[in-house]
């Protein structure tokens, strides 16, 4: 099976990427460093010393012949066509897309440029696919940030309703919070409508908040001591605009810094580990739709609030030694203090997914692992305060 991985230089797109190269799959990389390059504009750097692009392809190259890259931006139509009609691959994922709510918050300038990347970038992509690979499984990441905080009970992308006397089945409503997640919402629509038209097949990903440093694919051997290759290590980013919640939570304990609470605390989602990401997007390739069929997989772990984030990571920072704060500030962004939250996560279960850690293990290995570069992340700490307010 051949697959394009559409930003392999990303977070979870080289881990990915040296996962499906590692069993065996024919793997073509895409990425034009954008999220480099994103990272440093807002003066942020990954608390990872990251290889270069060319050190992290040669590297894997050295180790495996099922991998190739190609520099592609996805917003050049003429060069994902190229790239489509050369590869004609059987699987797309799609991770080449802006994936930050404060970016696209910080200005109108980043506002379109979120929207333009990410929907007509996804845009390229299907019609690319109709055009020259109208039976490959397009394997697209959104997030359950589309959903919001409904005070229903959330399901896999669909409900059945009943209104005046009449049943349907129709799309469960979205409520993006952020520039960045209407883009998402973009995408699931096009997805949709582009499935209905075309016959494509399509596995759209509501995935949850991730957290995590390592997969086994990171790692070599010194003698008995398992390590982290460097040329092989993910980023991992801290700052108020790139880190995901738990991430940043880990970086302000390892510097002393008070973790950063925003508002109350109580706002709730669903979190997974990077590793158990991997794992689902492996079961979702190897388990393709019908032709013309588009679906929905909530992908998540558990759910838990930014205090009890906050509270896990004092309590295991604890066991390395550190004297972990908690300091609630002003939420700079438009959420529900207290809300309900019940999102199903039923499909990818059925198909074979089993988490690998709990969110507790997790950070036992993320902890003494990012103490190395504590001095990289003191260095950056004027990044971890949040700017982007949503209402200015």
């Amino acid at each position: 099976m051949k697959i394009i991985v559409m930003g392999c230089d990303g977070y979870i797109g080289w881990p990915l990427t040296m996962r499906l190269t590692a069993l065996g799959y024919d793997v073509v990389g895409i990425d034009n460093y954008s999220r480099r390059e994103r990272v440093a504009e807002v003066d942020a750097r990954s608390a990872t010393p990251i290889a270069s692009p060319w050190e992290r392809f040669t590297e894997l190259s050295k180790r495996y012949s099922n991998f190739e890259f190609r520099f592609v931006d996805v917003c050049n139509k003429s060069q994902v066509d190229h790239l489509f009609e050369k590869h004609r691959p059987d699987a797309v994922v799609h991770l080449a897309e802006i994936p930050s709510a404060p970016y696209s918050m910080i200005s109108q300038g980043h506002c379109i440029e979120t929207m333009e990347n990410n929907v007509n970038g996804t845009l390229n992509i299907l019609w690319a696919m109709k055009k020259y690979t109208p039976d490959a499984h397009l394997i697209k990441i959104g997030t359950m940030g589309e959903y919001g905080t409904s005070n229903l009970d959330i399901p896999e992308g669909f409900m059945k309703v009943n209104y005046r006397g009449r049943e349907d089945t129709i799309p469960f409503p979205k409520q993006a919070s952020s520039w960045y997640h209407q883009t998402k919402v973009h995408d699931t629509n096009n997805c949709m409508f582009a499935s209905k038209i075309w016959g494509l097949r399509i596995t759209d990903i509501m995935q949850g908040v991730l957290y995590g440093v390592s997969t086994p694919e990171m790692m070599c051997y010194e003698g008995d001591e398992e390590e982290i290759n460097p040329s092989l290590v993910t980023r991992f980013d801290f700052d108020e605009v790139w880190g995901t919640c738990l991430n940043r939570f880990v970086a302000q304990a390892i510097i002393d810094y008070p973790l950063t609470v925003y508002g109350e605390g109580n706002q709730t989602r669903g979190y997974l580990a990077l590793r158990d990401s991997l794992q689902c997007l492996n079961i979702a390739i190897d388990n393709p739709p019908e032709k013309g069929e588009y679906r929905v997989f909530n992908q998540f772990d558990e759910l838990y609030s930014v205090k009890q984030l906050a509270e896990k990571t004092k309590k295991i920072g604890a066991e390395y030694g550190l004297d972990v704060k908690i300091k609630h500030i002003p939420n700079p962004r438009i959420e529900a203090e207290t809300h309900y939250y019940n999102p199903d996560c039923e499909k990818l279960p059925l198909l074979g997914f089993r988490p690998t850690f709990t969110l507790e293990d997790e950070l036992r290995i993320m902890i003494p692992f990012l103490m190395k570069y504590k001095d990289r992340i003191k260095e950056y700490e004027k990044v971890i305060k949040p700017k982007p307010y949503w209402r200015t």
